[in-house]
């Protein structure tokens, strides 16, 4: 892949959002990564600090992104407080 056009390998590797919501407690978690089951799976198994003591998890929303800019705004905007108001209202 590494001798594809850059504007072709961007599209044939996407990014992804993702929101985790707690199952033991008020907990969201709001990510971004390539490799969504991979990373979910490091969540579930507390592999990460951050959200080991909020396991389990349920995934409310994941999002598809071709550019990780593009998966960064939305990361970023999930994150504020108008965000957080629009995850509350759409999946809780």
């Amino acid at each position: 892949m590494a001798d594809l056009p850059a504007g072709r390998r961007n599209r044939l590797h996407m990014y992804y959002v993702y929101v985790l919501k707690s199952l033991s407690r008020n907990y969201r978690y709001v990510g971004i990564t390539a490799d969504q089951a991979r990373r979910v799976g490091q969540h579930q198994r507390g592999q990460e600090r951050t959200t080991a003591a909020y396991r389990p998890f349920k995934v409310l929303l994941t999002e598809p992104y071709p550019t990780r800019l593009e998966a960064r705004n939305r990361e970023k905007y999930l994150k504020s407080g108008v965000g957080k108001e629009w995850i509350k209202n759409n999946f809780e």
